[in-house]
């Protein structure tokens, strides 16, 4: 059985509030008094991609001190800018392809994919991508349970704001899904707002935002709720391949 972490879209500026709220969930995964197996961290890590931001992201995350107690997989989201992203947060060259990692967690495999389109705020897995995609669950068992992770989801969420800027060409993805039964399902960012739906027959599940949660439109006025207490989810695989989802705040 494998469990996991999610938090997204920190969305770090500088500012303390922004800086408080992560460290506020950061703090939480801490000090919990049983292990997890990873923490996701899905997109929109930075508010504006500069490098400054990552910085702040690397330490509070303990990327590069060995301070935290669990792997910590990231991939991008639309704040985020992916040559400062290498080279702060990955301390990698800076470059501009798609950063796409594969992680070994467990008994599973975690693909954190990149979703993001530079200079532009809705989301794509490009051919870069799809053809990593493919390559990497070719070098794998067939197997091990994997879970694709990345900043976008595939489907209407039925609000006017994350709608707009969803990922496109979900059939590519769909289809994708159709040829391996090894994936067990996708986990998303994006929308602030936790949700759960299917997608091509496999679970999906968006987590919510750290900075700010959003409203509905019968939750009130404003898209942002910035007063909302500070989300994360649970995500549990167990031996049958079945995910299930917690969701907490703090």
């Amino acid at each position: 059985m494998l469990g996991l972490a999610q938090i997204s879209d920190l969305h770090l500026d500088g500012t303390p509030r922004a800086t408080a709220r992560a460290r506020r969930v950061i703090d939480h995964l801490r000090a919990l008094p049983g292990p997890i197996d990873a923490l996701l961290v899905t997109g929109d890590i930075a508010d504006h991609g500069a490098e400054s931001e990552y910085e702040e992201a690397a330490e509070l995350l303990g990327l590069h001190d060995g301070d935290a107690p669990f792997p910590v997989l990231t991939c991008p989201g639309n704040h985020d800018s992916r040559a400062p992203y290498r080279k702060a947060l990955l301390r990698e060259p800076a470059a501009e392809g798609p950063v796409n990692r594969s992680h070994h967690v467990g008994g599973a495999v975690v693909l954190m994919c990149d979703s993001s389109i530079p200079g532009a705020d809705e989301g794509r897995l490009d051919e870069e991508t799809y053809g990593w995609l493919e390559d990497t669950l070719d070098g794998l068992d067939g197997e091990s349970p994997v879970l694709l992770a990345f900043h976008h989801p595939p489907v209407a969420l039925h609000h006017p704001l994350p709608d707009a800027y969803q990922l496109a060409q979900p059939r590519a993805l769909a289809a994708l899904l159709e040829r391996r039964p090894e994936i067990a399902g996708i986990i998303a960012g994006h929308a602030h707002t936790p949700a759960a739906t299917v997608f091509a027959g496999r679970p999906l599940v968006i987590g919510p935002g750290v900075t700010w949660t959003l409203r509905l439109p019968w939750e009130g006025e404003g898209v942002a709720d910035r007063d909302a207490p500070v989300g994360l989810a649970f995500h549990i695989l167990d031996d049958e391949q079945r995910l299930t989802t917690h969701f907490r705040v703090v």
